[in-house]
């Protein structure tokens, strides 16, 4: 049975449960098609076998509160935590890339990394609540990207209902695309305050 199909069956006999399931357990970085449910979430609703404003509202609701228990793991957990959590090198190589998200823009990198560079975003929570990010911004930054997230993904699926395979492949693709620009504009910035550093150095230095 192919991912589609599985998604497809667990929203048959599950419903909306699954879809606040998924979204609650990948905000957590398991491994779990969320986009592909909530996608299918939506194409469920567009042809009356499910309702919309349930979808949705699973899909907001897991994703908060997966974020915001993430966010506790870092925070009550601190460094022994996410030590943990990272054993694995390529896991510690996207913990770094959250830090740095987090280091740079604060609760915009929250708000971007739930929709923009959603394969952070389970990360950027740890990293969030580590560091010490102030649980307020945390938590505003995340509803705002949460509901983009959720409009996004089940909104097309409602409107695409007959092409949810093709447009989930798009999106993937799409998502892809969008985490590529966010770090390479943030390498930029960080290129251009380096050189700017240097810069104010040199010319303490001659004087």
């Amino acid at each position: 049975m192919s991912t589609t199909e599985t998604v497809f069956a667990l929203l048959t006999n599950y419903g909306p449960w699954v879809v606040f399931a998924s979204a609650f357990l990948s905000c957590l970085a398991l491994p779990i098609p969320t986009s592909l449910m909530m996608l299918a979430g939506g194409a469920f609703a567009a042809v009356g076998d499910l309702d919309l404003v349930q979808v949705a509202a699973a899909a907001f609701l897991g994703a908060v509160i997966g974020d915001q228990t993430g966010f506790a793991i870092g925070r009550w957990g601190g460094a022994p935590a996410l030590a943990r959590l990272t054993r694995n090198p390529a896991r510690k190589a996207v913990l770094a890339r959250a830090q740095h998200l987090i280091d740079r823009h604060g609760g915009i990198g929250v708000f971007l990394s739930t929709w923009a560079v959603a394969p952070l975003g389970p990360w950027v929570n740890f990293a969030a609540g580590a560091t010490g990010l102030r649980w307020p911004r945390f938590a505003i930054w995340d509803f705002l990207g949460e509901i983009i997230w959720v409009t996004l993904y089940v909104g097309l699926g409602y409107g695409f209902a007959s092409q949810i395979e093709l447009l989930a492949g798009l999106m993937s693709n799409l998502a892809g695309l969008l985490a590529a620009l966010v770090i390479a504009f943030g390498l930029i910035f960080w290129i251009r305050a380096m050189i700017r550093a240097q810069k104010e150095e040199k010319s303490k230095s001659t004087i």
